[in-house]
């Protein structure tokens, strides 16, 4: 029995983005320009659209027409791990590092800082009153030049106003990362963190900065960092595209991962 017509359009489609005839980040032919080609209804068109979208080859943006998706090498990021020198994995001076490891580039922006009233959700996390100031300390991360997660710290404004660490209120990078000047300034160390991790859907501002659609999947990681009195001393919040990062979580004592993300 002979394909359908949709099947066959699709597929020669498809054959010319795995020739790199339509390379990664082309736009395909209108619509329009599809049905004269190949002299089919505008429905058989769209089947063929959604034939390729479902096999991940292309995505349709609202008003600008249907491209083909760039090939992402995922990356692996292991959320549990030996506190050092105040790091914990997946946070910006780890994270530079845990790229470079890997033979990828790494970019982390400036960091945009505010003191604000938190969320609920924050206010919980944090375990500080509603009304209660923070400073926040947001960053964009980026992989091979591909956005990659956005994060933000949040800190109890008392540290800068009683505990003298004004240097939260800096827009720029602490040389041994915030957690370690903490430590250094206030005598606050992190013993541990928990991280609590949800899926969801993007907001307008990650579907425009990760440049994802808004039925996509997102991570969001909520780290909350307790010092030595186990008091809550910050609350991280990473957001992952699930397109682009993988997770592992280690349990006792393992040997080192020996995997193909690929595979």
């Amino acid at each position: 029995m002979a394909q359908p017509m949709y099947h066959q359009i699709a597929d020669e489609l498809r054959g010319r983005i795995e020739a790199g005839e339509l390379a990664p980040g082309a736009q395909l032919p209108t619509e329009l320009e599809l049905r004269e080609k190949y002299e089919a209804s505008r429905n058989t068109i769209r089947d063929a659209i959604k034939r390729l979208t479902s096999l991940g080859l292309v995505e349709t943006r609202p008003g600008q027409g249907t491209f083909v998706v760039q090939r992402i090498d995922p990356f692996v990021t292991t959320l549990t791990g030996e506190l050092e020198a105040g790091r914990a994995p997946g946070e910006s001076a780890a994270y530079l590092t845990e790229v470079s490891d890997e033979h990828r580039t790494a970019k982390v922006s400036a960091p945009r800082v505010e003191v604000q009233v938190p969320s609920a959700e924050i206010v919980g996390r944090l375990r500080v009153e509603p009304t209660t100031q923070v400073v926040s300390r947001h960053q964009e991360r980026y992989l091979d030049g591909i956005p990659w997660s956005l994060q933000t710290s949040y800190y109890p404004m008392e540290f800068v106003t009683t505990g003298g660490a004004l240097d939260l209120l800096k827009a720029e990078d602490m040389k041994d990362g915030v957690v370690g000047y903490l430590e250094e300034k206030m005598g606050l160390e992190q013993v541990g963190y928990r991280d609590w991790v949800t899926a969801r859907t993007p907001d307008l501002n990650e579907q425009n900065f990760f440049k994802i659609q808004h039925d996509a999947t997102v991570f969001e990681v909520f780290r909350t960092g307790f010092d030595q009195h186990g008091t809550p001393m910050r609350v991280t919040v990473t957001v992952f595209p699930a397109d682009r990062n993988q997770f592992i979580i280690n349990v006792g004592k393992v040997p080192p991962p020996e995997y193909n993300v690929e595979a």
